[in-house]
């Protein structure tokens, strides 16, 4: 048995995100068909995050443990030719040690959330940004984003369904930068709970239209209470770009 691991670029909009689902397709049911279809093999594909539907990956780091005797790079093209027509693209593969997880093994994961600053609608970026036609304040926006980093009880930005086991997260950065109208919101952190991203992004969102002071920001973060949740950004703009491991 060997354990390989593999990094994925995906674009979620046919999907209802990574992780198998009873109700639609899903990014990592795509991949085990095509590991099964290749090898003859059931196996599991586990991901470094799970993804919501509609939610993209550039650089989604997942491992899976086959018995089929293929190098790392052949295998690449192997699942990129089964794969076909899904959008999931495997970038990468390496020979991994057997204890070595996608998951548990990460360090650290990052995701940019890409905003479209303009009145006209959305053609090629559509469904791969969220189009805002009112003005946002980046610096306000940039400004405000520094009262989330560090270690806070981020129950106000947490989703109902959250399974995580604490909502006690150290956001690592949270930036935001502007380049013409397309704007885009990095964030990092060890890991994030269900929706935070898109969360904090919404309440950000509000910051820049001048409807939210950073006061406000601060205000319903401390209130650790999801009714206190400004908004929550759409899907389409949010990219899974990396995960860190130990060297």
């Amino acid at each position: 048995m060997t354990r390989f691991r593999l990094t994925v670029e995906f674009d979620g909009r046919p999907f209802m995100g990574w992780q198998r689902q009873a109700h639609g397709p899903t990014v990592q049911q795509a991949i085990e068909e095509a590991v099964t279809a290749l090898t003859g093999e059931v196996r599991s594909v586990h991901a470094a995050g799970r993804t919501d539907a509609g939610v993209h990956g550039r650089a989604m780091v997942a491992h899976v443990d086959i018995d089929y005797p293929i190098a790392p790079f052949r295998l690449i093209g192997a699942l990129n030719a089964k794969l076909r027509p899904a959008p999931i693209a495997i970038l990468d593969s390496a020979v991994v040690a057997d204890d070595w997880h996608a998951r548990f093994s990460c360090l650290g994961r990052r995701y940019i959330y890409k905003i479209v600053n303009r009145r006209s609608p959305l053609t090629i970026d559509m469904g791969l940004a969220w189009r805002l036609a009112e003005h946002l304040d980046t610096d306000a926006m940039q400004a405000a984003a520094q009262l989330l980093v560090g270690l806070h009880d981020f129950t106000t930005f947490r989703s109902a369904h959250c399974q995580s086991a604490s909502p006690v997260k150290t956001l690592d950065r949270l930036d935001v930068r502007r380049t013409g109208d397309a704007i885009e919101i990095e964030a990092a952190a060890r890991s994030f709970l269900h929706h935070q991203v898109r969360s904090m992004v919404g309440c950000l969102s509000l910051v820049g239209r001048g409807k939210w002071s950073a006061g406000d920001l601060r205000d319903a973060l401390e209130a650790r209470d999801r009714k206190r949740l400004g908004y929550n950004a759409p899907p389409d703009g949010l990219y899974f770009m990396d995960a860190t491991y130990p060297d």
